[in-house]
């Protein structure tokens, strides 16, 4: 079995891996802003069940303004990155389909659809990634298939993380919309900044797995283009 080597052309990558990173970043700075808030939320309505006199109507309402505006901005910036990833997720697509000639497990209307569709949502962005990462790395053999090569554990941590991440934000959700009384808002609140810790873990994960499979490509693209096929091992 011979090393892999592209027959079709390559594109850089490296830009769109860093609007990713950089919009992944701005994602857990907002992320940051607003577990702040949620955290003053908490305690508003902690007062309001130990110290109802101390509480006006004021700044109830401003709680209310305030919290309302940090999940429209949050949301927002998740946007954002969601579409910064995917941007990248395409532009590696296409050069790990340059750098392997085995066909991967699901087709490219999948790299949007696997993250919305109920069910395969579950595992199917996780194992595009995986996907991606095996194409892409330098000194791989082909005859294995890219479904039955070792599955990288930085893409096991980062999609089992966002999984958790996804679930908590979710229950804290259902649970501020269920809520009529401060204790429940103060209970959806404190779960809310779970749910962005978590996120943060993912994003950081995230990005470490778009700097890898970055470099590995940029590493094959340079090697093409010398003339050589891209043939050093990979830890």
């Amino acid at each position: 079995m011979l090393p892999l080597e592209p027959s079709n052309p390559m594109s850089p990558v490296r830009g769109p891996a860093t609007l990713a990173v950089t919009l992944l970043a701005v994602n857990s700075a907002v992320g940051l802003a607003a577990a702040g808030v949620d955290l003053w939320v908490a305690s508003l309505m902690e007062r309001a069940i130990t110290d109802p006199a101390s509480i006006t109507e004021a700044e109830l309402n401003s709680a209310d303004v305030i919290y309302a505006g940090s999940g429209l901005v949050e949301l927002t910036a998740y946007l954002a990155a969601v579409a910064g990833f995917l941007f990248w997720l395409f532009r590696a697509r296409d050069n790990a389909e340059a750098l392997s000639p085995e066909p991967h497990r699901h087709s490219r209307k999948w790299l949007t659809l696997g993250w919305v569709v109920p069910v395969v949502n579950l595992w199917f962005p996780k194992q595009i990634v995986d996907d991606i990462w095996v194409a892409s790395t330098p000194g791989r053999v082909t005859g294995v298939g890219l479904g039955h090569a070792r599955r990288p554990g930085l893409v096991w941590a980062w999609w089992l993380t966002w999984l958790c991440a996804w679930l908590v934000s979710n229950v804290a959700l259902r649970l501020l919309l269920a809520g009529e009384e401060p204790a429940d808002l103060a209970r959806a609140a404190r779960f809310d900044v779970f749910g962005i810790a978590l996120y943060w873990v993912a994003a950081a994960l995230a990005a470490a797995i778009i700097l890898k499979i970055t470099a590995m490509q940029e590493a094959g693209r340079t090697s093409v283009s010398a003339g050589s096929s891209p043939s050093h091992p990979v830890a």
